[in-house]
């Protein structure tokens, strides 16, 4: 009886998959503990956060797709209500008004936009399909761009870029021009002095300038990546060991729980860990792309692909922002760095993902 429950329960699980996502939170669950030197209540709470997206996994790996279609428009509706809610009344903290009192709880409504968008994309192009045209891709464009000005305006360049990512990565998996693309990428470029003088917040400004030199200001806006790039540099070949990493422990280091997580893990497993690291997340990526293939619905195969790609945008960002060949944006590493919001979006992605794989029958019928 207990069997059968089980194998119910764990019916829309994707076993590869599944194992791959467990040794990266095997390694998230060491990390964490290293880099908050063994510290029980964040530990726990850390423990907690992987049990409720796993919770959520779970619970979306059963959630037919049909049923995600008709919860895409509302969800996407909702999050443009919540960001207008934010613009007008949100809660500014630390320079940004990314919150929304509900007087029990703050949130943030730019987190649900990160599965809202790409599930309202892939809904829009399912819904025309039969009839596509280069009008679609304008108006699913505009669909995109709608919650990604809400965002950056408050400012959050972090959230701003992965949300843009996984609508671009609908676009084009359902077909955009490469020509359009090409296009796009020189209005882009021409278009970069205007950001510069006009769009970027003064702090953003000053984090590209630190990425060219960190140097300019070692004690202030270069602290971050000059003691980041120490700790993965000072791990070597085969790093100093689990709970051995002096710039963690000796508090140079910052952010090291959360968004600089991956210098920890540098420091103590070195280049071999992170040849081992990089190994697995190749592997997640190429079993998602593959699952994402296999979905029987254009729906499937568009939300699938982006919300695969943009788990691999995820951690090449932080990566990159670690190793200061890119600036510094607040991009946690998935399924690693401490911080429940960023774990339950990447687990409720993979679920939705795993949903898309294994309800076939239910699809096609």
């Amino acid at each position: 009886m207990i069997a059968r429950l089980l194998k119910r329960l764990f019916a829309h699980l994707d076993g590869p998959l599944m194992g791959l996502l467990a040794l990266l939170l095997l390694v998230s669950a060491a990390t964490v503990f290293s880099a908050s030197s063994g510290n029980p209540d964040k530990m726990l709470a850390h423990l907690a956060n992987m049990g409720i997206a796993l919770g959520a996994l779970l619970l979306m790996s059963h959630t037919p797709p049909q049923r995600l279609m008709q919860f895409a428009l509302p969800v996407y509706v909702l999050g443009l209500l919540l960001l207008l809610g934010v613009a007008l009344f949100g809660v500014v903290v630390n320079g940004s008004r990314r919150w929304l009192d509900l007087g029990v709880t703050r949130i943030q409504p730019s987190e649900l936009m990160r599965l809202a968008v790409p599930m309202m994309l892939a809904w829009y192009f399912h819904y025309k399909q039969a009839t596509l045209s280069a009008k679609d891709f304008f108006i699913a464009g505009a669909l995109l761009i709608l919650p990604v000005g809400f965002i950056a305006k408050q400012p959050d360049l972090g959230t701003t870029l992965l949300i843009t990512a996984s609508g671009f990565y609908v676009l084009y998996l359902a077909g955009l021009s490469w020509k359009v693309l090409a296009g796009g990428g020189v209005a882009l470029a021409a278009a970069l002095p205007l950001a510069w003088s006009n769009l970027l917040h003064d702090y953003q400004r000053q984090r590209v300038l630190t990425l060219i030199d960190p140097t300019s200001d070692p004690l202030g806006a270069g602290y971050h990546i000059i003691q980041a790039t120490i700790a993965v540099g000072s791990g070597g070949m085969a790093g100093k060991g689990w709970m051995q990493g002096t710039q963690t422990h000796l508090d140079f280091l910052p952010e090291r729980s959360t968004d600089f997580i991956f210098a920890v893990y540098s420091e103590e497993f070195g280049l071999v860990g992170n040849l081992v690291l990089l190994l697995l997340y190749g592997a997640i990526v190429g079993r998602g792309l593959w699952l994402a293939a296999s979905a029987p619905s254009l729906f499937g195969r568009l939300l699938a692909g982006a919300i695969v790609l943009t788990f691999f945008t995820y951690a090449f960002v932080n990566m990159g922002m670690v190793s200061g060949i890119l600036p510094v944006v607040g991009v946690p590493l998935p399924l690693v760095s401490y911080g429940g919001t960023s774990m339950l979006t990447v687990l409720t992605g993979f679920g939705i993902l795993m949903s898309m794989a294994t309800h076939k029958k239910l699809v096609k019928t």
